[in-house]
């Protein structure tokens, strides 16, 4: 069964900083490429991070860094410098030979 699970959400300050983890399972995670993408109130859904099965990676967002280890299965999203338009619900995403798997999101709250 394929599973992955986000984590490291919450309400932060402007400003302040984040590590979001996404913990999988149930599929090749190494040959799979993952992205990171987020959804705020009214708007569309939005990829901000991309990260191949060997690292290479693509930031959309400059103070967010992508990052994977293959070893525990788990991609990550470092957020610096937050800002309340950064406020979303985060989702990683799984993409392997055609196939797309999604995590149920983790709500970020970037306020004062």
């Amino acid at each position: 069964q394929v599973q992955l699970m986000e984590s490291g959400g919450g309400l932060v300050q402007p400003g302040g900083s984040l590590r979001l983890s996404c913990a999988t399972s149930g599929f090749t995670f190494s040959m799979s490429s993952m992205r990171w993408l987020r959804q705020a109130p009214g708007k569309p859904r939005e990829l901000i991070a991309d990260i191949s099965p060997t690292g290479g990676s693509t930031n959309y967002e400059d103070r967010f860094t992508i990052s994977r280890d293959n070893v525990v299965n788990t991609v990550y999203l470092q957020m610096n410098s937050l800002k309340p338009e950064d406020t979303a619900v985060y989702y990683c995403q799984a993409i392997l030979n055609g196939n797309t798997y999604w995590g149920q999101g983790t709500q970020v709250t970037v306020s004062t």
